[in-house]
C-alpha cells in the first residue's frame, strides 16, 4: 500500500495558532478532492484502506483533528469542540484550494462535515455521514466516556492492539493484519513503551456536556441537516449504539433524504476496511 504524504496548515484558534496534519494520498493537481475525517479519539490513518481505492481517480486528504496525531495539542481543553473543528477543515480547504469536494466523516468527523455542508456557498458536493446523525444515544456518550482520556501505556503494539479491541467491539471483524494496522497510528512513543497518540484533554469538554447542552446541540444538528442540499449517504452499523435505526430512518425522509446502507454485525462504527465497506463508499461517491 503506497505511504501518504504528510503535510501540515497552520490554524487560528482562540488562544492563537496551531499545526494541523494532513495526509494526503493521490495526485495533488486532481481537481476530485475526498476529504476523509474521523472519529473522536482518532485519527486520519483510519483511512488507508479507503484512500488506497480511490486515490487511482482523486485527491484524498485526511487531517488528524487537532489535538490527535500529529496534530498540535490545544492549551485550552475547551477548545476541543465542533467550532474549532470546522473552522480548522475550513482552513484546510483553502490550501487545497478545493473547488468541489466530496466528504466522507466517520461519527465526530460526520457531524464536522454536517455543519459544513449546512452552510451556504460551501464546496461539499458529495456527503457520506459513517454511523452518525443529530440525535445521538446517550448510552453510547456514556460508553465512551468510560474510556476517553484515561491515562494509558503499553509495553508493546501487540498489547495495544488488544486493549483498544476491547473497547472497540463496535468496529466489527477485521484479521489481526487490519487491526494492527488500525492500532499503530494510534500509540504514541513514551519510554520504551507507547501511550495513546491523541491530548487526555480533549475529555475535558466531553465530560462537561449537560443533558440541556446536548438537548440544545441536538436541534442546532437536525437544523443543519436540514439546510443540506448535496446527496447524502449515510453509513450504519446495524448494531449500533449511537445512531439508531429510527434516526436513521428520519435522515432518509428530510433534509437531504439521505441514502441509508446498513452493515450487519458492525455497531459504532464501521472502519471502511472491509472491502463490502470501501466499495459502498466507492460507488456512491465515483459512480453517476
Amino acid at each position: 500500500m503506497t505511504e501518504p504524504r504528510l503535510n501540515h496548515v497552520q490554524c487560528l484558534g482562540a488562544r492563537g495558532l496551531h499545526r494541523m496534519a494532513y495526509w494526503e494520498w493521490g495526485d495533488a493537481a486532481n481537481p476530485r478532492v475526498v476529504v476523509c475525517a474521523h472519529g473522536l479519539s482518532r485519527q486520519g490513518r483510519d483511512f488507508d484502506a479507503l484512500a488506497a481505492s480511490l486515490a487511482g481517480g482523486c485527491r484524498v486528504v485526511a487531517p488528524d483533528a487537532v489535538g490527535r496525531g500529529e496534530s498540535d495539542w490545544l492549551p485550552d481543553p475547551m477548545g476541543y469542540q465542533l467550532p474549532t473543528y470546522a473552522a480548522d477543515m475550513v482552513t484546510l480547504l483553502a490550501r487545497l484550494n478545493a473547488q468541489t469536494v466530496y466528504w466522507v466523516g466517520t461519527s465526530m468527523g460526520g457531524l464536522i462535515g454536517l455543519g459544513l455542508a449546512s452552510l451556504p456557498n460551501n464546496p461539499i458536493r458529495r456527503l457520506v455521514l459513517n454511523d452518525v446523525g443529530p440525535t445521538i444515544q446517550a448510552d453510547a456518550i456514556a460508553r465512551i466516556g468510560t474510556y476517553l482520556g484515561l491515562p494509558m501505556r503499553w509495553g508493546t503494539l501487540e498489547e495495544a492492539a488488544d486493549y483498544m479491541l476491547t473497547i472497540s467491539q463496535g468496529f466489527g471483524a477485521h484479521t489481526r493484519e487490519q487491526w494492527l494496522a488500525l492500532t499503530k497510528p494510534m500509540l504514541k512513543a513514551d519510554a520504551g513503551g507507547f501511550k495513546p497518540h491523541y491530548d487526555p484533554q480533549i475529555a475535558v469538554p466531553f465530560r462537561a456536556m449537560t443533558p440541556e447542552m446536548a438537548a440544545a446541540g441536538e436541534a442546532a444538528l437536525w437544523k443543519a441537516y436540514d439546510a443540506v442540499a448535496c446527496p447524502t449517504l449515510l453509513l450504519r452499523g446495524a448494531d449500533s449504539d449511537l445512531l439508531t435505526r429510527d434516526t436513521a430512518l428520519a435522515m432518509t425522509q428530510r433534509g437531504p433524504k439521505a441514502r441509508l446502507h446498513e452493515f450487519a454485525d458492525v455497531g459504532h462504527a464501521p472502519m471502511l476496511v472491509a472491502s463490502e465497506q470501501v466499495a459502498v463508499v466507492r460507488e456512491f461517491l465515483l459512480g453517476p
